[in-house]
């Protein structure tokens, strides 16, 4: 019997392979987060953890997770607080409410063992912000309690290069028949992460429809300012960035990107952008993006 539910849709190999995570509980105020973990826990390469994007959980990772316990990595996948089978947070469902859930959950475990982290879209802006605060705390005088190594940003946003959003997404919820609902997802879809409208048919949209159906986390604001760039300055972890190059966040203003992480981050290392993909880049090329993610892990 499978551990976790995986997309029908995959192959059946990838399901099998997938089903058989080893699933983790953290505290999240009074519920819990889930974690989910594939490979060798004792790999002596550092675990890599993945946050999803917002409205997702993690099976946005579904092609990228795999490829790394492949190449020998302890890959583990979080459901952040109020997506996916994690709870909401009593303190909200923006990106600044989930600092303290992940960083507990991260310490609890991980004990301070190094980690590289990549986050995703919104997983991406939770992650940095989380940094920050670690930084905040170390300034203090109180113990960093993550101990990440890397940090890879994917289709991160809140870098502050765009003038004004650069999408609009429909609202579903108050849709009463399920075509009409199906309609809007593919539609938000093709307005935020896909490039191509031929990739939003089969597995996309089985993901984002049931990424949506548990989607608790509210409204969130903070990804339309440039809060992630006013974050990094603290963060001590090597930075990476990873996007794809018709990313709806950024549109015409991709190729600023690089000089704003630049100026932000201290440790930056370098920006890669992966020809031809949208914003849910290791989705939509796959093969370009795993070959990436493993260049700034190595």
């Amino acid at each position: 019997m499978p551990l976790i539910d995986t997309p029908p849709s995959l192959p059946e190999a990838v399901r099998s392979r997938l089903a058989q995570a080893t699933r983790f509980f953290t505290p999240v105020d009074g519920g819990r987060m889930s974690w989910y973990a594939w490979g060798n826990a004792h790999s002596a390469q550092p675990p890599v953890v993945l946050f999803h994007g917002g409205s997702g959980s993690w099976t946005h990772w579904v092609h990228a997770i795999l490829p790394l316990v492949d190449a020998g990595r302890y890959v583990v996948a979080a459901d952040l607080p109020g997506f996916g089978q994690s709870d909401k947070p009593d303190r909200g469902g923006d990106a600044d409410a989930l600092s303290e859930p992940l960083a507990q959950g991260l310490a609890n475990l991980f004990e301070g063992r190094p980690i590289h982290l990549v986050g995703f879209s919104f997983g991406g802006l939770s992650a940095g912000l989380m940094l920050a605060a670690e930084a905040e705390r170390e300034r203090r005088g109180e113990p960093r309690r993550v101990n990440a190594q890397r940090m890879v940003f994917v289709g991160a946003p809140a870098m502050g290069v765009v003038p004004e959003r650069q999408f609009e997404l429909k609202a579903w919820r108050h849709l009463e028949t399920e075509a009409e609902r199906d309609a809007i997802h593919k539609y938000n879809l093709g307005a935020l992460m896909l490039a191509h409208p031929q990739n939003i048919e089969g597995l996309a949209f089985e993901i984002h429809k049931a990424n949506m159906a548990n989607d608790r986390g509210g409204r969130r604001r903070l990804a339309h300012t440039d809060i992630l760039a006013r974050s990094l300055p603290p963060v001590t972890s090597e930075v990476y960035a990873i996007y794809g190059q018709y990313d709806a966040l950024y549109k015409a203003w991709i190729g600023q990107l690089e000089a704003a992480y630049r100026q932000a981050a201290p440790q930056f290392k370098g920006m890669q952008l992966i020809e031809g993909a949208g914003h849910w880049v290791q989705f939509e090329a796959p093969e370009a993006f795993n070959t990436a993610l493993a260049q700034v892990l190595a």
